[in-house]
């Protein structure tokens, strides 16, 4: 599902792309200071979040499950308001099959835009401006 949503965004004219920083890719991103030990989670200052709802598949939810750093998952959807969410450690296998509770990872997951705002490193406060769905984890020189 995906990654035929993210082919159509790539044939789409530049004008009609939309830039969409989603959680699942949130849960991917780590600072990379010079230094840093503890660069993940990012935290998240949001000043524009939007609902963009997306196909729901339980198949790719289920198999997104054992790859996601679950609690920072957890953390980063509370920031963006998302408060219905177990801890990693309440999750069980029922629940892994559970279709309501899988919606609520997909919507927290897929659903939730950061349109604006920050992602911040956890260790040295650094702020990565997001702008317009698109993360800026660019280092400055002395960051190398």
């Amino acid at each position: 599902q995906i990654a035929a949503a993210d082919s159509e965004a790539c044939t789409a004219a530049p004008s009609e792309r939309r830039a969409e920083m989603r959680l699942i890719t949130h849960n991917m991103l780590t600072s990379n200071i010079k230094g840093v030990q503890e660069g993940f989670p990012l935290g998240i200052q949001a000043e524009k979040v939007e609902i963009v709802e997306s196909e729901f598949s339980p198949e790719f939810i289920q198999n997104m499950l054992p790859k996601l750093e679950f609690d920072a998952f957890v953390a980063a959807a509370k920031e963006l308001g998302v408060t219905d969410l177990p801890a990693a450690a309440d999750i069980d296998d029922a629940m892994r099959q559970d279709e309501a509770f899988l919606q609520k990872v997909h919507h927290a997951l897929l659903d939730v835009h950061l349109i604006d705002g920050s992602l911040v490193c956890p260790e040295t406060g650094r702020l990565f401006p997001v702008k317009e769905g698109i993360p800026n984890m660019l280092l400055h020189e002395d960051e190398v």
